[in-house]
């Protein structure tokens, strides 16, 4: 058994100052039981835990860390950064360099707002659709989160599902009731929600491929449907990238599905670790943003000059690299999901596979999961048990069914390897 007795000191000390010892809630454990280790440290692939365990990464920091810990080009930009102030509250040519690489990434975001959350971007690209619109009403799907933002949190996935909440407490029934939850690759449900409120809606957001309710891509043609019923009826699409953006690709999902929407919001990757976030898209659609138009959006750090700094690092190294990162990623990813399915299917176990590239979630249960509904099927328990086993054989997955995995570049065969062995041992029996 490892120990993991510093650890356990430090949740202690950590449920004197924040709720449930943390920041954010998935990081309890709730969902898969024993006790969360504390990182110490990161480095390329691996994370190490205040007990000097090892372990190596399924989540990325949840997605960004796609070059893996620490990846020095990073780590030098950031350094540099700093030594020229660390906010600074005021315009920077910084912002201008991310803001050119992602409209080159992205020719869809013409023009851009940098926030510093994937909720932010969120929340705002919502906000500007209803302004820019004159209408109220928003479609979001059923699994799929965008943030914590009050009128999203209905149906909403994530550490929401985690902890079997029903929405959320403190969010008033007023603020919620302009928000139209459908599931998930059901485009009937979504002509229906078109037809009963014609002139109403402003918006759809969407997670093109699902990563909050575990990881579920679209069936064939659906973000077409989309983009063909917002045209049709005069709203606007937003699709969600804070996950999938330069992940799945370097133009992200929209350029995986070919679909091209009139928002887009951005996150994770964006900042090369550091907390950054963005939205845009059409120029007709962000001129009504102030100072130019109506609609009021402000943040202090905004553009800050470390996440920008993060960012520019690096979206030019995958820039640079695109192939040999984004062929690796596939074949890397591809031998950990497939290889540890194969592993349950030997041990009798029922498992389900959903992986879109570098993302991936092992649901346990025999059916496919093509939606919130079928992901929620899962046995839970099973999924927890797997979790504490694996962590104990020195891998860190996700802690929670509804959430999706992560690869970065510098996972390899050694890690391959080891992830499969730690599978052996924990769908053992």
């Amino acid at each position: 058994m490892r120990s993991m007795a510093k650890s356990q000191e430090l949740q202690a000390s950590a449920e004197r100052f924040f709720p449930g010892g943390v920041n954010s809630p998935v990081r309890a454990f709730r969902a898969v039981g024993g006790h969360p280790p504390f990182v110490a440290r990161a480095e390329g692939a691996y994370l190490f835990d205040a007990d000097g365990n090892r372990y190596v990464d399924l989540f990325g920091s949840w997605g960004p860390m796609i070059l893996g810990h620490a990846f020095p080009p990073v780590v030098e930009a950031i350094r540099e950064a700093a030594g020229r102030g660390a906010s600074f509250g005021a315009s920077h040519a910084g912002e201008a360099s991310l803001a050119e690489l992602v409209r080159r990434c992205f020719p869809a975001v013409e023009k851009m707002r940098f926030v510093s959350s994937g909720t932010e971007a969120c929340m705002s690209a919502i906000r500007l659709a209803r302004g820019f619109t004159g209408r109220n009403f928003v479609i979001k799907f059923e699994g799929c989160y965008h943030g914590h933002a009050d009128a999203l949190l209905v149906k909403a996935g994530s550490g929401v599902a985690t902890l079997g909440i029903p929405g959320s407490a403190g969010v008033p029934a007023e603020t919620v009731m302009h928000t139209l939850a459908l599931p998930y690759n059901d485009l009937a449900a979504v002509e229906s929600a078109f037809m009963a409120r014609p002139r109403e809606i402003a918006c759809i957001i969407v997670e093109p491929v699902v990563g909050n309710a575990g990881t579920i891509p679209p069936a064939p043609g659906y973000l077409q449907g989309l983009r063909r019923l917002c045209t049709e009826n005069g709203a606007l699409l937003i699709v969600d990238e804070v996950m999938t953006g330069f992940r799945l690709s370097l133009g992200g999902a929209q350029q995986v599905y070919g679909v091209t929407p009139d928002l887009t919001t951005l996150g994770k990757i964006l900042g090369g670790g550091l907390p950054c976030g963005a939205f845009g898209g059409r120029a007709d659609v962000m001129d009504v943003l102030a100072p130019l138009g109506p609609v009021y959006q402000a943040g202090t750090l905004s553009g800050n000059p470390l996440a920008m700094a993060a960012g520019i690092a690096t979206i030019e190294y995958l820039i640079g690299h695109e192939t040999a990162v984004y062929s690796q990623l596939e074949s890397v990813t591809r031998s950990i999901a497939e290889g540890v399915e194969q592993v349950a299917r030997e041990a009798g176990v029922p498992m389900t596979t959903n992986r879109v590239g570098s993302m991936f979630t092992w649901f346990f249960t025999g059916e496919p999961v093509t939606d919130f509904a079928f992901a929620s099927k899962s046995d839970s328990e099973a999924f927890g048990r797997f979790h504490r086993r694996m962590l104990e054989g020195g891998v860190w997955l996700p802690p929670s069914q509804y959430e999706a995995a992560f690869v970065s570049v510098a996972h390899g065969p050694s890690e391959v390897e080891m992830v499969l062995n730690a599978a052996r041992g924990a769908l053992a029996g």
